[in-house]
């Protein structure tokens, strides 16, 4: 690759108070509560969120479903983020709620269920992929990791007292500057951050753009040429489910890889393990950060297909953008991947691999805000295939 070189990559995050990332977190807490009264129940729980109101649809097959209190679910989670102020015409106390979901259907479900669970079916078709890039300590492209983090910090600081002018909604976004491959700095900022009527000002602004500045400085990629455009519009005070509706599913780059890498188009909230659009992801996260993480390449992006109702994946494609090592092709991986011995990619295999039906120091609830991968609560960042991966093509 021409060391010379340079291009820049945008990628951008939303907080938990963002009208789409509260319809996940609902969603995937229903999912949770679901999980928990049956770990066979069948989820595919939507949710939409507006002013005062929200609104559960969906299919949900699960045994005890009747006793789930889903209008409790929801006010807990909304309160949780902490929209908790009736004047702004969303509030856990006092939004209206509504739910028509149904059971799921019997056409699909034929194609789930087996008589031997190890022939479990996928509960879709489609193309799923993972990646995984060496150039973060978790393996993740720079841009998408450290918005989220720049969230997840002022999320922290808006609990405090002295930061209560900040309120739930918030986006950041960062345009990373690559050379050969590899970020060298970060050229933009952009933060817009829902207020208070009264914490709308620029002496405030000026907090914001300070502390999202010394906390980027960690990076190594901040500059005295690095630019940061706080609210760029003059204020941000009508936000979050009153500002803008909120679905599941509408976050699926924010999720993911911030658009460094393909998705295949599903979203993964509200969704038990049986939807491969979810459960397959994860697993070709793990297989592709086990890959980077063995030093067989410096990226690795990972396809998997599937037909509704099969157990064995119909494809694989691998892509490692020219930076595979010592002798390793993408024929190679793709060979290594299909014969399932490394990894398995059999729905009931991979979720078992897992513990996607019982998980263990995480929820799904968790995975709603902030991304999806590089966070290490989550099973599917282990790194516990290196020694064989490295032993296979040594």
């Amino acid at each position: 690759m021409n060391k010379l070189h340079s291009h820049v990559f945008t990628s951008e995050s939303v907080s938990e108070g963002h009208p789409d990332k509260v319809a996940d977190q609902i969603s995937d807490a229903i999912l949770d509560a679901c999980l928990k009264a049956d770990k066979n129940a069948h989820v595919a729980c939507e949710t939409m969120v507006g002013p005062d109101i929200v609104v559960n649809m969906g299919e949900i097959t699960c045994q005890g479903f009747q006793k789930l209190d889903t209008a409790a679910i929801a006010r807990r989670v909304v309160k949780k983020i902490g929209y908790d102020t009736p004047d702004e015409h969303f509030s856990w106390d006092t939004f209206n709620y509504v739910s028509h979901i149904h059971g799921q259907s019997p056409d699909i479900n034929k194609g789930v269920s087996r008589a031997a669970k190890e022939r479990q079916g996928a509960g879709d078709q489609g193309m799923m992929f993972g990646y995984a890039t060496n150039e973060t300590e978790n393996f993740m492209p720079a841009a998408i990791v450290y918005s989220h983090a720049l969230l997840k910090m002022f999320a922290d600081l808006r609990r405090e007292s002295e930061f209560s002018w900040l309120r739930p909604d918030a986006k950041s976004q960062l345009s990373v500057v690559y050379e050969g491959g590899r970020p060298v700095r970060i050229d933009t900022v952009v933060i817009s951050h829902q207020t208070t009527a009264q914490g709308a000002k620029k002496t405030n602004y000026n907090i914001i753009k300070e502390l999202a500045r010394d906390f980027l400085l960690n990076t190594g990629l901040i500059t005295p040429k690095t630019r940061f455009l706080i609210n760029p519009t003059g204020k941000f005070v009508i936000g979050g489910p009153c500002g803008d509706c909120g679905l599941t599913g509408r976050k699926i780059i924010v999720d993911t890889y911030g658009g460094m890498a393909a998705h295949g188009g599903g979203a993964f909230s509200g969704k038990d393990p049986s939807k491969v659009d979810r459960s397959a992801a994860y697993y070709a996260r793990y297989a592709a950060k086990n890959i980077v993480g063995a030093g067989l390449a410096d990226r690795c992006q990972i396809q998997v297909a599937y037909a509704i109702g099969i157990d064995k994946p119909v494809s694989f494609c691998v892509k490692t953008f020219g930076s595979a090592k010592n002798g390793v092709t993408n024929e190679r991986l793709e060979k290594m991947l299909a014969s399932g011995k490394v990894f398995d990619f059999r729905p009931y295999a991979l979720t078992k691999d897992l513990g996607l039906l019982s998980p263990k120091g995480w929820c799904y609830e968790d995975t709603a805000a902030y991304g999806h991968f590089g966070r290490e609560i989550f099973p599917w960042e282990r790194l516990d295939k290196v020694a064989e991966l490295r032993n296979i093509f040594s």
